[in-house]
């Protein structure tokens, strides 16, 4: 499951477009790594492109969810051109935090509007 994957990479610190947990994960890196995806290094941190995000998802396979369950994969409005990928761990989320520079398992409600969310085929 993506979200027992993802917290495995609690204390990974944080990395611009990092990819390994070893070294650092951003939050693309982060949702590649709990979801064994390939994603694309060419984005912006501050893109606001949510229609490109919904491509990726749909091309890694994923599917649109409309109910809430641990382990999706949630993209979130963090503010005006600001958008955030986190997983759902059930009780908050796990995520790639820019400000303490690791990831993290924040409990509690889901910060930002979530935009999207998605989960692998058969979850």
């Amino acid at each position: 499951m993506s979200a027992e994957r993802a917290r495995l990479a609690i204390g990974a610190r944080f990395r611009p477009h990092g990819r390994d947990p070893a070294t650092g994960l951003d939050c693309v890196g982060l949702a590649a790594w709990a979801f064994e995806a390939r994603v694309p290094r060419d984005y912006a941190l501050r893109s606001g492109d949510a229609a490109r995000v919904c491509a990726v998802a749909a091309a890694l396979g994923l599917v649109k969810a409309d109910d809430r369950m641990a382990g999706d994969l949630l993209l979130l409005r963090m503010g005006p051109g600001l958008l955030h990928l986190a997983i759902d761990s059930g009780g908050g989320v796990i995520h790639a935090d820019a400000m303490l520079r690791r990831v993290v398992e924040r409990p509690g409600a889901i910060p930002g509007d979530v935009i999207g969310r998605w989960r692998k085929q058969g979850d």
